[in-house]
């Protein structure tokens, strides 16, 4: 577990203990918060197996998850608030063939062997190859039994002591109300995780899309949890943006995009949890160990969204307090025009609900009616009033040429650059493309000439939309002058 999710642990576990009880009375039942940091914390609220007498009890609490942070765990009876836990112990010495074995050393076995032999004796000692049986403690003889495939069947006289079947809570607990106890029992659990996976089926036109959001379970903690009430937690505890590397293209293209907030609100399956978004399933479900569940969590239908073509023809990772003049930087070309799908987190959008990470796997009608896979891009958490925009692949008909023409210094202080950037569309319909340039030599600029108009995205970053007809090719230039 990384540092962000034992900061995590703590606050959640704090919080969780201090409700004091899950719903409206006391039952038992299991209730698991699960996080997107690869653990979960397990509510267990059940009746113990055993009667408690008044005084001190020995009390064995099964199936747990193997994955236990024992340190974790917090006991409390519903029945007797004034019962305690003097002493814990967290037991996982469970069966297996070695650990018989080694509990049988020097102790009587008999093991059968592939070709019908018997050999009686003491157990001297073992490995992955072989065992070493003698007849006689003292007097032999001394057999070496090949493993393997080599032995069919070890018989043991009984279960040794100290061995468990399944982890075990052990507890000393001192109880002053006798009977049968419901106790609670929290503890964070590892190698339990969610993501969210997305379905979008977009229109014949690309003007609009059915969204549907899956929630993915995936349980190794080594225990069932049945019929257990689900909470998922997302968000992302640490981001530090001074950190943040910047790219080309559609990576860069997505930092660009803001929407305007707005107070309308949609028909959200979170809530807000700190600075968090906690999700509760609708309905118990069980989770079986080594299992990965899959759960309807979010529909929406008839989404406005906008094909868009965006080409970045110079593959420049930038960082935006640099400033950097040589002539050559930047000219590395790239010549693919990327697809978008572009959608709009809004209520009026058939939206407006709290998103979280996950992949989006983007799907489109053929002629035969049949859905066809064409392409896929992941999300971070997305809050309403955010747009999306998902990268689906590199358009086929449509191709992009960028140079740069000229590169002067006028003075120390101050350079000009010019460029020409071509697009060819061999498409049978005309088509939009956003000719995307970022203005990476410094921040202090001005363009001198353009053959189109532009949009400026943010201080250094700029747009031109340019129609291509069918068939047809365009040509954009531009000259730019860097003063510092």
């Amino acid at each position: 577990m990384n540092i962000t999710s034992r900061f995590l642990l703590t606050v959640v576990v704090a919080t969780g203990f201090s409700s004091p009880v899950w719903g409206q009375k006391a039952e038992p039942g299991v209730h698991l918060t699960v996080y997107n940091n690869n653990f979960a914390l397990v509510k267990d609220r059940r009746i113990l197996d055993q009667e408690l007498r008044k005084g001190f009890n020995t009390v064995r609490f099964r199936d747990v998850a193997s994955t236990i942070d024992a340190t974790s765990v917090h006991f409390r009876s519903l029945t007797d608030a004034t019962a305690t836990v003097n002493e814990q112990n967290y037991e996982f010495d469970l069966v297996g063939a070695n650990k018989l074995l080694q509990k049988y050393i020097d102790r009587q076995v008999t093991v059968h062997t592939a070709d019908g032999r018997l050999y009686e004796g003491i157990l001297m000692s073992y490995d992955d190859r072989q065992l070493v049986i003698s007849k006689e403690r003292d007097n032999g003889p001394i057999f070496m039994v090949q493993r393997g495939e080599n032995v069919k069947r070890i018989q043991f006289s009984e279960l040794p002591g100290g061995l468990l079947t399944r982890p075990t809570l052990v507890w000393e607990i001192l109880a002053k109300k006798a009977g049968k106890h419901l106790v609670e029992v929290s503890y964070i659990a590892n190698s339990i995780r969610w993501r969210a996976d997305y379905n979008i089926v977009l229109s014949d036109d690309d003007t609009s899309a059915n969204l549907s959001g899956w929630v993915t379970l995936e349980n190794n903690t080594g225990t069932k949890y049945a019929d257990a009430s689900i909470k998922l937690l997302a968000g992302t505890p640490i981001h530090d943006p001074s950190r943040m590397q910047w790219s080309w293209g559609q990576q860069y293209y997505k930092q660009t995009t803001r929407l305007a907030p707005t107070d309308e609100k949609g028909d959200d399956p979170s809530r807000v949890f700190g600075e968090y978004r906690m999700y509760k399933l609708p309905e118990k479900t069980t989770v079986s160990n080594r299992q990965i569940k899959q759960i309807e969590l979010i529909t929406a239908e008839n989404v406005p969204v906008k094909k868009t073509y965006l080409y970045d023809g110079a593959k420049v990772n930038w960082h935006r307090h640099s400033r950097n003049w040589d002539p050559k930087w930047g000219r590395d070309e790239n010549k693919k025009v990327q697809v978008l799908v572009e959608f709009e987190n809004r209520p009026t959008e058939n939206l407006g609900i709290a998103l979280p990470a996950g992949k989006c796997r983007v799907y489109k009608a053929d002629s035969d009616k049949s859905l066809e896979f064409i392409g896929e891009d992941t999300i971070d958490h997305t809050p309403r009033d955010e747009k999306l925009v998902l990268y689906i692949g590199d358009a086929f008909d449509i191709v992009g040429e960028r140079k740069q023409t000229d590169f002067k210094k006028v003075t120390d202080h101050i350079c000009e650059e010019a460029f020409e950037i071509k697009l060819r569309n061999h498409k049978e319909e005309p088509v939009t493309v956003k000719v995307f340039e970022k203005l990476y030599r410094w921040r202090g600029w001005k363009m001198l000439q353009q053959s189109h108009n532009f949009e400026q995205l943010d201080s250094r970053t700029v747009v031109f939309p340019i129609e291509v007809p069918k068939d047809g090719e365009v040509t954009v230039t531009y000259r730019v002058r860097y003063e510092y």
